[in-house]
C-alpha cells in the first residue's frame, strides 16, 4: 500500500513538472506551441475558407454559395469583432431563420458526440468541451483579421 501511494506521488509531481516537455540526451526539443484555435480551423473551417481564411478553400469551387471572407468580419462590423454571433454561428445548432438557409456544418453538434467519445471513462461536462472549442475557434478567427 505504502508503495503505491509513493509511486503515485512521484507520477504526481511528474505531471505537475511537465514530463510532456522531456527529450532523450541529443534529441531537440519541440518549441513549437500548442495552439488549439488554430487546429480545430485547420481541421473544419479551412477545407471552405481557406488556410488564411479569405474563401478560397478547395471545397469552394464546389458550393452554390460565394464563401465567407473570414479576415473582414470586423470590418463589416465597424471596426468590432463580433465574438457572440460568431460563435453562435460555429455552433449552429439555434436556428437563424432572418439569415436565411444555413448551408456552413453545425459544429456544436459535431464537438458534442466528440466530447462523449473523448470522455467515456470519466464524468464530464459535454457543454464545457463544446464552449472551449467553439472558444478556441473564435479566438483564431480574430487572429486572421485584417488591420
Amino acid at each position: 500500500m505504502r508503495a503505491s501511494k509513493i509511486a503515485a506521488a512521484i507520477l504526481g509531481a511528474v505531471v505537475i513538472c511537465g514530463a510532456g516537455d522531456f527529450a532523450y540526451p541529443g534529441e531537440k526539443q519541440a518549441t513549437a506551441k500548442f495552439d488549439l484555435g488554430k487546429r480545430e480551423y485547420d481541421s473544419k473551417c479551412a477545407v471552405c475558407h481557406g488556410s488564411t481564411g479569405v474563401g478560397d478553400g478547395p471545397y469552394a469551387e464546389l458550393l452554390n454559395t460565394k464563401i465567407a471572407d473570414l479576415t473582414t468580419l470586423s470590418q463589416r462590423n465597424h471596426g468590432m469583432f463580433p465574438v457572440l454571433w460568431v460563435q453562435e454561428v460555429i455552433d449552429g445548432r439555434q436556428s437563424f431563420k432572418a439569415h436565411g438557409p444555413r448551408e456552413m456544418p453545425i459544429w456544436g453538434l459535431d464537438y458534442l458526440a466528440k466530447a462523449g467519445e473523448a470522455n467515456l471513462d470519466f464524468p464530464y461536462e459535454a457543454e464545457a468541451y463544446v464552449r472551449s472549442r467553439i472558444l478556441a475557434l473564435t479566438e483564431y478567427l480574430y487572429r486572421l483579421q485584417a488591420k
